[in-house]
């Protein structure tokens, strides 16, 4: 760890030292992590996040939409072991022409509207869904939260971001490091490892869920698409790019159990 640029008294040195050994923790794929904050912090964030966002986009009313998105949510989140953190999810659709889906911690989802031009089918979006839920089931806003309070980059999370007023303070960061970057202009994407374990995590949950999961490749490709091609060389990125993840998509495909893959209909 890089302290150049603070000094940290020997006790506090010392704690933080003992924060990160006492932290170590595997993700779902067996890759470690350093987890600081419990279930419950992280839940009682994601809440505030989605709160918030209520507050500040269009949530839409479109029956026919809603009905349709929470059909898919519902079936991906079926496949998900009970949290002791929450006891269910709540999704909730935007109306905007953002091509972007969230979850959180503490059960919510968040689909915006664009997302069902590029998603074209049942399958596909279940694919979206699937990946963002895993991001959650792996921890990996913990995980991000976790080093930024340990490189001391100001999400002091721990002192003052779960009060109502530090909250309000840390807010954008907050939501940056959920997921959340897009909508708030904070540059915190999930890393190329996080995305690429969400992917494989993501493919599982909507096979066990009754979609198809040959229809990520399509997704990827319409993402593609609908990129225009202006997506960075992967080396200058934090994401996979879309050929190297349609090939890892392909190789775990071939790798799935035989699930029913036709077992879930929500068109």
């Amino acid at each position: 760890m890089h302290c150049s640029s603070y000094y940290l008294k020997p006790a506090a040195l010392s704690y933080l030292l003992l924060a990160v050994l006492t932290a170590c923790s595997s993700s779902p794929t067996g890759r470690n992590q350093v987890i600081l904050f419990s279930d419950s912090e992280m839940s009682q964030l994601g809440s505030q996040s989605f709160e918030q966002l209520k507050k500040t986009e269009t949530v839409s009313h479109d029956p026919k939409i809603n009905t349709y998105v929470k059909c898919v949510a519902d079936a991906i989140t079926k496949q998900v072991p009970q949290q002791e953190s929450f006891t269910s999810w709540e999704v909730v659709v935007f109306d905007s022409p953002q091509v972007n889906a969230f979850a959180l911690p503490g059960g919510k989802i968040g689909v915006y509207t664009g997302l069902l031009n590029v998603a074209t089918n049942q399958d596909q979006l279940a694919t979206v869904l699937g990946h963002e839920v895993a991001h959650v089931l792996a921890n990996h806003g913990n995980e991000r939260m976790s080093r930024s309070q340990i490189t001391n980059t100001g999400l002091q999370i721990s002192d003052v971001a779960l009060s109502s007023s530090g909250y309000g303070k840390y807010r954008d960061l907050t939501m940056g490091a959920l997921g959340l970057g897009v909508q708030y202009g904070i540059t915190l994407p999930y890393g190329r490892t996080q995305e690429s374990e969400a992917d494989i995590m993501g493919i599982d949950l909507m096979a066990k869920a009754g979609f198809d999961p040959n229809q990520s490749i399509q997704l990827w490709k319409n993402m593609a698409k609908a990129s225009g091609g202006n997506q960075p060389p992967e080396l200058l990125s934090t994401h996979p790019s879309h050929s190297t993840r349609i090939n890892d998509l392909s190789t775990e495909i071939k790798q799935l159990p035989k699930y029913n893959t036709k077992a879930t209909q929500c068109q």
